[in-house]
This record gives C-alpha cells, sequence and structure tokens, in this order.
C-alpha cells in the first residue's frame, strides 16, 4: 500500500503554466490555476526505497479524468550536476502531458554527491523505475510503456536507464527488486555520455570528478562504468537526443558520439541539433517534437519525430 500526500500547492501549480507551449498568456492566471487543479492530482513525497539512513523519494502526477486503461507513463530526472537540483522541478515538464489526460508522471529524486558518489545516483533511479511498475496497477500506469526524460545530469542518468537496463553491475539492490528497470523510451536533454572523452574535449572537474570520487583519468574504470555508450546495444529502446551545438557545459560532441554508437549498433535514435544553442534546452518547437516523440512510442501513434535542425530561441 502506498502511503501519499496530495498537494495543491499555487506555487507548484503555476510552475507547470511556465513550461513552453503551456501558458497562452490571455487568460487569467486565476482560471489557469483553477483548470489545472481540475485536471492533475499531485501525490508528493512518496518513498521508493531506502540509501543507507535516506529516504529516497518521489512525487507522482495522476490525471483527475477517469481512464478506461492504463495510461503510459512519463519519468522526470531532474538535472543539476548531480550535486543540486530536485524532484519539484518536475511539475513544470510534466504537467502539460498530465493534464492533457494522455499520461501519468513521476518525478524522482536521487542522492547527490554531497551523500554519495557514483554508482548511487544510477541505483536509485533504477529502484525509482522498478518501483514505477511494481505500483503500476494501483497508479494506473501501463507497466510496459514507461518512458524517461532528464536534462544535463539528469540526461545522463536516463540515457544510462535507457541502454543499461540488463547490465547488473550498476542495478543495484535498492527498495524493490522483483521486477525489472527497462524502460520504453529516452529523451535526453545535453546529457554526458562518454566521461574519458568528456575529460579530452573540457578538462572535466568539478561536478564529473565530485561523481566519479576524481577526475576520470583517475577513475577510469568508474568512468566507463558510468557512461551510457559503454553500454550501448541493438535492443535498447528508442531514443530522442537533443543538445545544443554551443554548449559549453557538456560538449556538442558528447551528443554527436553517442547517436552514432547508438545508429551504429542498429538502434532507434534521433539526434536534434540546436544551432547556436547552450545548455538550457526548450522552446515550442523542442516541446513539439518531444511531445511527438513520446505519443509515438508511449501511444502507439503513427507521427514522425523530424530530426531537422532547430534554431536556438535565445
Amino acid at each position: 500500500m502506498i502511503t501519499i500526500r496530495i498537494v495543491a500547492c499555487a506555487a507548484l501549480l503555476a510552475a507547470c503554466w511556465m513550461a513552453p507551449g503551456v501558458a497562452s498568456g490571455q487568460e487569467p492566471e486565476a482560471r489557469r490555476l483553477a483548470a489545472l487543479r481540475e485536471k492533475v492530482e499531485i501525490r508528493r513525497d512518496i518513498e521508493y526505497a531506502k540509501g543507507g539512513d535516506v529516504s529516497l523519494q518521489l512525487d507522482v502526477y495522476r490525471p483527475t479524468a477517469a481512464s478506461d486503461k492504463p495510461r503510459p507513463c512519463i519519468v522526470w530526472i531532474h538535472g543539476g550536476g548531480w550535486q543540486g537540483g530536485n524532484k519539484s522541478s518536475g511539475i513544470g515538464r510534466l504537467g502539460q502531458w498530465v493534464a492533457s489526460g494522455d499520461y501519468v508522471g513521476v518525478s524522482v529524486g536521487y542522492r547527490l554527491t554531497d551523500v554519495a558518489s557514483w554508482p548511487a545516483q544510477i541505483h536509485d533511479c533504477k529502484a525509482a523505475i522498478r518501483w514505477v511498475r511494481a505500483n503500476a496497477k494501483e497508479l494506473g500506469i501501463d507497466p510496459d510503456k514507461i518512458g524517461v526524460w532528464g536534462s544535463s545530469a539528469g540526461g545522463h542518468l536516463v540515457s544510462m536507464l535507457g541502454t543499461s537496463g540488463d547490465v547488473k553491475e550498476v542495478e543495484g539492490d535498492l527498495g524493490t527488486t522483483s521486477v525489472s528497470s527497462r524502460v520504453a523510451c529516452v529523451v535526453d536533454y545535453c546529457g554526458p555520455s562518454d566521461f574519458p572523452a568528456f575529460e579530452l574535449t573540457s578538462g572535466a572537474r568539478g561536478p564529473v570528478s565530485k561523481l566519479l570520487g576524481g577526475p576520470p583519468a583517475d577513475k577510469r574504470v568508474a568512468a566507463r562504468q558510468a557512461s551510457p555508450i559503454t553500454y550501448v546495444s541493438k535492443d535498447d529502446p528508442p531514443f530522442l537526443i537533443v543538445h545544443g551545438t554551443n554548449d559549453r557545459t557538456v560538449p556538442f560532441d558528447q551528443g554527436e558520439r553517442f547517436h552514432k554508437a547508438q545508429k551504429e549498433a542498429g538502434m532507434d535514435s534521433t539526434f536534434i541539433k540546436i544551432e547556436r544553442g547552450g545548455h538550457g534546452i526548450g522552446g515550442p518547437e523542442v516541446t513539439s517534437r518531444v511531445k511527438q516523440f513520446f505519443d509515438k512510442h508511449l501511444l502507439g501513434k503513427d507521427v514522425q519525430v523530424s530530426a531537422e535542425p532547430i534554431e536556438s530561441p535565445e
């Protein structure tokens, strides 16, 4: 039985309407918030596992509208260099999809690097996916239609979920262990994918060294284990990779080499360049492509996802 807390926080609800393509700017704010309250039920701070003494928690966003069949689920994993950020950002990313009535949303919190270094972060995220799958019936979720989406450090972690679904060495044993952590599709916004190469192109220090417990050159085993590109194989789920060509935080080369490895393996991979874009990813055209991707792979719609470059809105 899931112990939950239902929240109707104005600040959280307002954040949803700040997402691209949601707020029209025409109707009063109060009306938009009231409309969202009617469409989305927010359940916060649900414990999905424990990492040592740390309670690992997630938030669930469900449509209030009834459905006669399970809905697909989109799981958001936040960024912040593995050392910042939190799951509260999920409502801004997922609110619009949930309000449509088509999806259930889940936003995952995980241990940051001031608490634990690698591989704690992927162990936590895999435990979260297993929890969602194990509780799919109660949540109204189709356990075979769980997609993941993340940006920056979150992009790295969702990419790990996508490529290492059957890799025991990074699975961990937290929480529920009787079900799979495999996912149905992945949206990766500017996530690192190849840490040894990342160091060569950017002199990786700071957050990456903190994640691995030292520079990649000194932590070769951990750097390879933490690199999604290490596990690429033909049976991985479909990927949508979005990366800015002027990204100075995670080099554009990371997205390019990840996509190249996936195509060489025979994977279904779509790579979208944000021309002259930096590390932040957003804008209505990106949002439209993400919608098409999830609609195709989670709802089964017959749509095409364009790989044409997008001009940066910045």
